[in-house]
């Protein structure tokens, strides 16, 4: 990029490419199924690695705490926030199952495991997903273009529109900013 202006408009074009895509049914459906787990008490597990980690420890942060309005804790674990899990795992055994072991752990039949992944090929949350498919738990990825090997497990696939590492990032979280939202709103409506 020379300029700002121009990645702001790289930033239109992919969001004109979202505009005509069909992302909603996804985003949709990852919505109904997140809120669905939480009104049966049951956990969402997100995990990410690197910029992605950030990112699904921010969805956490966001329904644990609050989005916008007052209202319950809601029973979501990020994954790759415990370090002392991670580091153990991986140093005993390896950096590929350090997700699957924790959805052994905490994953329950109906509940959700949720992966970000730029790529779609991130081994560790690939092996997730196949646990939790194992477990009757329901797997929604946010990933780039195409999905990569990650969208073979994933029941809900959301993808940016570009394989640009930085411009996906920064589609997913408008993206999860908007089902945060969503999912806080739901919940509301539906204890009211």
């Amino acid at each position: 990029m020379s300029n700002f202006r121009e990645l702001l408009e790289v930033h239109q074009s992919q969001i004109n490419d979202l505009l005509a895509s069909k992302i909603y049914e996804p985003i949709e459906q990852a919505i109904l199924d997140i809120s669905t787990a939480l009104e049966g008490g049951l956990p969402i597990l997100v995990m990410g690695n690197g910029g992605s980690a950030s990112d699904a420890m921010h969805i956490a942060g966001e329904l644990i705490g609050k989005f916008l309005h007052e209202r319950g804790a809601l029973n979501v674990i990020c994954l790759n926030a415990n370090l002392s899990v991670l580091t153990a795992w991986a140093n005993d055994y390896e950096f590929e199952t350090v997700f699957s072991r924790q959805v052994e752990a905490h994953g329950k039949g109906g509940g959700v495991c949720w992966g970000l992944s730029t790529s779609g090929n991130s081994i560790n949350v690939i092996n997730a997903f196949k646990k939790a498919r194992q477990m009757g738990m329901i797997t929604i990825a946010l990933t780039g273009k195409g999905g990569g090997a990650l969208s073979q497990f994933s029941d809900v696939l959301i993808e940016a529109p570009t394989l640009d590492t930085p411009r996906v990032q920064e589609i997913h979280i408008l993206i999860y900013h908007y089902i945060c939202e969503c999912i806080e709103q739901r919940l509301l409506a539906s204890k009211s």
